[in-house]
C-alpha cells in the first residue's frame, strides 16, 4: 500500500517500522509479546503471551473469564478461530423470565446470570497448539510475572477503572479483587493480582485443562452455584473453539476479511459494500458529503444486523444474502445525500432480488500475521469475580434477546451475538494488514472509518488512527470526536444528524492497532501503528 506519511491531525505518535512487530493497548503487553519473539517465538506465541498479559494489565476491558476471536495468517493461508462461549444448559426465556419478570428482554447486564462459558483461555490454547513454535507455559510467564509483582496503573486504565465502581461494588467477589484498598487504584498506583497468577500457573501446567474440567473449572462451578447462578463443571468441559472460514468482501481492490456471524463482523463489510457504490475518494476526507454517506452507510448495515445476525444456526438469512453486491446496491439507493435518515431493516433474502475490547496485532518476519481480540464486555463485565483465581467473568448472556421470534433469543447452549471482532486485510489472496478497533459497536464503525481513510484516501495507519471518529448510536444520534472540523460537525447537523461533541475520546470512540506489511517481511518487514485514545503502544525490532 502507498501511504501519505504526513499527518493533519493533532498527535504524538509516529508509525513503527520494524520486521518483527506487536501492537496492544498497553505498552507492557505489547513488550510482552515481543519477549517471545526474542526467545525464538513467532507471532502467534506473541499474541498468545501478549494476550494473557493484557488479562492483568486492563482487567477493566478484558480478563481470565473473557471471549476471544483471531484471524491470522500463518504464512500460506488465512484462518478464523470463534471462541466465544456458549450459554448454560439452563438457559430458556423462562429462566430469565421467571427470575427477572415478564417484561424482560434480555438476560441481566451484570451479575451471574449474565455470564456464559468463557473461552479465551482455549483460544490461547489453540492458536498455540496449531500454530505456535514455543512451549504453552513459557507463553503464560510474562503475565504471571505482571501478576505477582504488579505495576503501576495508567492513566486511561485507571479512568475505566473508577467509572463502573459504584455499580459493580456489591457484586461477588468485585471490590476484594478489583479494590483492593477499598477504592479504584489511582493513577500511578501498585496493583497486584496474586489470585490471577495462581489461575495462570495452572493453566500454564495443564495446557488450559484446569481451566474446563480440573481445579479453576470446579472452583468456577461453585461460585456459579453458590451466588445463584446455573454455570455447571458440565457447560464448562463441553466448551470448545470453533475453527472457521473468514467471511469477506471486496473494496477498492482489496479484501476485508471478518468473522462470521455469530459476531458483528459483517456490518462493517455490509457497510464497506454500500460505500463501494460511490466514489470516496474524490470527496475531501474529512468533508460533510464523506462523513453523511459513511454514516448512512454505517446505518443501513446495522438495521440489518441487528435484525438477522445470531448463531448461524439460528439465522433466517445467510452471511452470504447480506452480502450480496446487488443486495447491498440496493440499500445504498436509499441514502439521501440531502437528509439523515432512521432506516429500517431490508430483506436480504427476497426470492425475487438476484442473488455485520482489548484488541492486539502481531506480525514476524517470516510472513505470519495476527488479529486477535479478547473482551470481558461493558466495562469488567458481569462484575462477578471468583476469589481463589481471580476469574473476572464477561457477561455476553446480555447479549441475548428473550423475545421467542429473535434469532437471537436464548437457548441452551448457543452463542450470544458478539461484539468484539478481529479483522484482516488481503489482495490478490496475499497478506496486507492485520488490525482492529476496540469498543462494542464501535468496532464495525471503527473498521470502516480507518479503511475508507487507507484505501480511499491514502492516509498512512497513524493517520487514520489520529482522525477523528464519529460513532452511530440509534436513530439519527451520532456522537463525534471535539477534533472534528466544527464546520463538517455542523453541515452534519444540517442534513438531520444529531449531532453531540465528546470530549472523553477514548471512552466513546474505541482504539485499535494496525500492522500493514511495507513489502517482503524479511526485508521491508512492516509499518504500525497504535491509536493514542488508549495507553498503547507497538514495539518491535
Amino acid at each position: 500500500m502507498n501511504f501519505n506519511y504526513s499527518n493533519p491531525y493533532t498527535s504524538i505518535r509516529l508509525p513503527l517500522f520494524a520486521r518483527n512487530v506487536v501492537a496492544t493497548s498497553h505498552p507492557l503487553g505489547a513488550q510482552a509479546g515481543l519477549r517471545m519473539m526474542l526467545q525464538g517465538g513467532n507471532a502467534v506465541d506473541a499474541a498468545v503471551a501478549s494476550a494473557a498479559a493484557m488479562t492483568i494489565l486492563e482487567p477493566v476491558s478484558n480478563g481470565l473469564g473473557s471471549d476471544a476471536f483471531c484471524i491470522l495468517w500463518d504464512g500460506q493461508a488465512l484462518h478464523g478461530l470463534n471462541a466465544s462461549g456458549r450459554a448454560p444448559q439452563a438457559w430458556t426465556p423462562d429462566y430469565f423470565k421467571s427470575r427477572y419478570g415478564a417484561s424482560a428482554r434480555t438476560p441481566p447486564k451484570r451479575g451471574i446470570d449474565s455470564v456464559t462459558v468463557p473461552g479465551a483461555v482455549s483460544a490461547w490454547v489453540a492458536l498455540s497448539e496449531r500454530f505456535g513454535k514455543l512451549p504453552f507455559a513459557e507463553l503464560m510467564v510474562p503475565a504471571i510475572e505482571l501478576a505477582e509483582r504488579g505495576y503501576l496503573v495508567p492513566p486511561v486504565v485507571q479512568q475505566k477503572w473508577a467509572a463502573p465502581v459504584d455499580e459493580l461494588k456489591a457484586l461477588p467477589g468485585f471490590a476484594g479483587a478489583f479494590l483492593p484498598r477499598g477504592r479504584a487504584p489511582v493513577v500511578g498506583e501498585l496493583f497486584q493480582f496474586p489470585a490471577a497468577a495462581r489461575a495462570l500457573r495452572a493453566i500454564a501446567a495443564t495446557k488450559g485443562e484446569a481451566f474446563y474440567t480440573g481445579e479453576i473449572a470446579q472452583a468456577l462451578a461453585q461460585f456459579s452455584a453458590q451466588h445463584g447462578g446455573s454455570l455447571s463443571l458440565h457447560d464448562l468441559s463441553r466448551h470448545r473453539p470453533e475453527w472457521v472460514t473468514p467471511i469477506a468482501k471486496n473494496y477498492r481492490g482489496y479484501t476485508v476479511h471478518e468473522i462470521p456471524p455469530n459476531g458483528q463482523g459483517i456490518a462493517a463489510l455490509m457497510a464497506l459494500g454500500i460505500l463501494d457504490q460511490f466514489d470516496l475518494g474524490s470527496l475531501p476526507v474529512d468533508g460533510v458529503d464523506s462523513q453523511h454517506l459513511q454514516i448512512e452507510a454505517m446505518k443501513l448495515a446495522f438495521a440489518d444486523v441487528y435484525r438477522f445476525v445470531a448463531e448461524p444456526a439460528s439465522m433466517e438469512v445467510t452471511a452470504e444474502q447480506m452480502l450480496d453486491d446487488s443486495y447491498l446496491a440496493s440499500r445504498a439507493k436509499l441514502i439521501d445525500m440531502g437528509r439523515a435518515q432512521d432506516f429500517k431493516a431490508g430483506s436480504p433474502n427476497d426470492p425475487h432480488r438476484k442473488g455485520g475490547t482489548i484488541y492486539l496485532s502481531a506480525a514476524d518476519e517470516n510472513g505470519m500475521m495476527v488479529s486477535f481480540i479478547q473482551s470481558n464486555y461493558m466495562g469488567f463485565g458481569s462484575g462477578c469475580v471468583e476469589p481463589g483465581f481471580g476469574i473476572s467473568l464477561q457477561n455476553r448472556g446480555h447479549g441475548f434477546s428473550l423475545d421467542p421470534a429473535s434469532p437471537n433469543v436464548v437457548a441452551p447452549g448457543k452463542r450470544p451475538f458478539h461484539t468484539i471482532i478481529p479483522a484482516f486485510l488481503t489482495k490478490d489472496g496475499q497478506p496486507v494488514m492485520s488490525f482492529g478497533v476496540m469498543g462494542a459497536n464501535m468496532q464495525p464503525q471503527g473498521h470502516m472509518q480507518t479503511l475508507v481513510r487507507m484505501l480511499d484516501h491514502g492516509q498512512n495507519p497513524q493517520a487514520a488512527c489520529d482522525a477523528p471518529r464519529w460513532r452511530f448510536n440509534t436513530g439519527l444520534e451520532i456522537n463525534v470526536e471535539a477534533t472534528m472540523n466544527p464546520a463538517t460537525v455542523q453541515g452534519l447537523s444540517q442534513r438531520g444528524h444529531h449531532m453531540a461533541v465528546i470530549n472523553d475520546s477514548y471512552q466513546d470512540f474505541g482504539a485499535g492497532q494496525f500492522i500493514c506489511r511495507a513489502g517482503d517481511p524479511k526485508v521491508e518487514g512492516y509499518v504500525a501503528a497504535s491509536d493514542a485514545r488508549r495507553d498503547g503502544q507497538a514495539v518491535g525490532f
